[in-house]
């Protein structure tokens, strides 16, 4: 089974920098808020839901979920 939440810890396992997982986290929240859920328009969330790191990478990340 593979995740459904994203967080900067689990960019960081698939190899992106602090920095970078900051900024996609950014722009998945960006995104997020774009598409009318205000929720997300708040610098301390940092779980995105996987369609937006989705959208923002270009492909869909396969982290698996702890057992």
């Amino acid at each position: 089974m593979y995740k459904q939440i994203i967080t900067k810890q689990d960019l960081m396992k698939l190899g992106y920098s602090d920095y970078q997982s900051k900024e996609i986290i950014r722009q998945s929240r960006i995104y997020m808020i774009e598409l009318g859920n205000e929720f997300y328009d708040n610098r301390k969330i940092t779980a995105i839901p996987l369609h937006a790191i989705e959208k923002v990478l270009g492909f869909e990340p396969q982290i698996q979920e702890a057992k």
